[in-house]
């Protein structure tokens, strides 16, 4: 049989040949990889995006409330945490393809019991959930935090297919039901539900008949309202402005029609809101006296495309 090789030398110089190969493919392989990644990078501001829209993922910016700002800050902090493991992983598994690709038929180095490796594979995820649940119950127990002495208090009141909005510091004395002022919605009006900026608010919500949610997608939180249970929560409001509201819970035939509004104007305006409230003005009529528009100006939740910070 021929031999494949004539000169003692030739293995030498072929496993060289390789070797410069095996270079070549490795430097293509990660100048492959650095244009992919610079790509990557560029995508956004080729879309015309700025980085603050590139580093929300879609979500609302403009963050009325303390703990809207808590939980938005959040998520995409964990979003980014997320990201920046995936790439730790993937750049691991693309430098493993490319550096223990096969060779040879010869059988590599089998490494076990890499005790190092191992706690590391082992500690890592406790840290990552530890620090989750830490920001995770902090930010929760803000959100869910009720003052002892709110500056407003509005009862929500939901029923198929609607809301009713009621303002119990209107009746003072407590005298009996309905006293209170209040904004009920039905299917030619869509309800328009009116708060002070910069005041703790405490909503008081109540169900009719099945569960409903209360909604609002700026806030980045909801409620559920059920029967037979007052849930409760407090916001403070700090920015004036017109927010979309709707019912997050599948609760019948017409649920896709409980939308409402929420209305933040100033302090003055909210005490001159009520007080011709108070003196038979309706909720229309009362919003065109302290200079706002009488009807709600939007029904459509926050828009994902850049620059859409305004609602619409």
């Amino acid at each position: 049989m021929p031999t494949l090789y004539r000169n003692s030398d030739c293995p030498e110089r072929l496993e060289q040949v390789v070797e410069s190969q095996s270079s070549a493919a490795s430097r293509k392989a990660r100048r492959t990889l650095g244009i992919a990644v610079s790509l990557g990078m560029l995508v956004p501001l080729l879309a015309g995006c700025t980085v603050s829209d590139a580093f929300a993922f879609g979500w609302p910016q403009r963050l009325p409330t303390p703990q809207s700002e808590q939980m938005f800050n959040m998520w995409i902090g964990s979003a980014i945490a997320a990201l920046a493991v995936g790439v730790f992983v993937w750049g691991l598994i693309f430098w493993c393809v490319i550096r223990y690709r096969k060779k040879s038929d010869e059988l590599p180095v089998q490494t076990r019991y890499n005790l190092p490796i191992e706690m590391l594979f082992t500690v890592t995820p406790f840290v990552v959930i530890a620090v989750l649940f830490y920001f995770t119950a902090v930010i929760q127990t803000d959100v869910n935090k009720i003052s002892e002495n709110p500056d407003r208090e509005i009862t929500l009141t939901a029923f198929k297919w609607n809301w009713e909005f009621s303002y119990p510091e209107t009746d003072p004395d407590g005298d009996g039901p309905g006293r209170p002022v209040a904004t009920v919605g039905n299917s030619d009006y869509i309800p328009v539900l009116v708060v002070p900026t910069d005041e703790t608010i405490l909503f008081t919500e109540v169900s009719n008949d099945v569960i409903h949610s209360f909604w609002v997608p700026d806030l980045l939180f909801k409620r559920d309202v059920m029967p037979g249970f007052n849930n409760q929560f407090e916001v403070t409001i700090t920015q004036e402005g017109a927010y979309v509201g709707r019912c997050a819970e599948l609760c019948g035939a017409y649920h896709s029609m409980m939308n409402f509004e929420l209305r933040a104007v100033s302090s003055e305006d909210y005490d001159e809101f009520l007080a011709h409230r108070v003196d038979g003005m309706s909720t229309p009529e009362a919003l065109e006296a302290i200079g706002q528009e009488p009807f709600a100006t939007t029904t459509k939740p926050f828009d994902t495309k850049p620059n859409s910070g305004k609602a619409s």
